[in-house]
């Protein structure tokens, strides 16, 4: 994972930094646009950062097994409530 202070600056012709490169960040839009196109088809300003963390966090963690991360998932959201009312207004 590349560390907060590299950094890979395509414009300028700089696409690789010893662990930092612009692959990384490619991909992962990449993955968003096909959930955003497959499964979500609308995406409002009003919770596009939601869906940001949680392709963040699976991205994140996709190295672990099914089960580790069904796991991280129940520890997240326990104790938790979304109301519908809250989803919507």
């Amino acid at each position: 994972m590349p560390h907060a202070h590299q950094a890979a600056i395509n414009s300028v012709g700089h696409y690789l930094d010893g662990k930092a490169h612009a692959n990384g960040i490619e991909s992962f839009w990449a993955t968003l646009k096909r959930a955003y196109e497959g499964v979500s088809h609308k995406m409002s300003a009003k919770h596009l950062a939601c869906y940001v963390t949680e392709f963040q966090q699976r991205r994140f963690n996709r190295w672990r097994g099914t089960f580790d991360q069904m796991t991280l998932t129940d520890r997240g959201t326990a104790n938790k409530q979304l109301k519908y009312t809250d989803l919507i207004a």
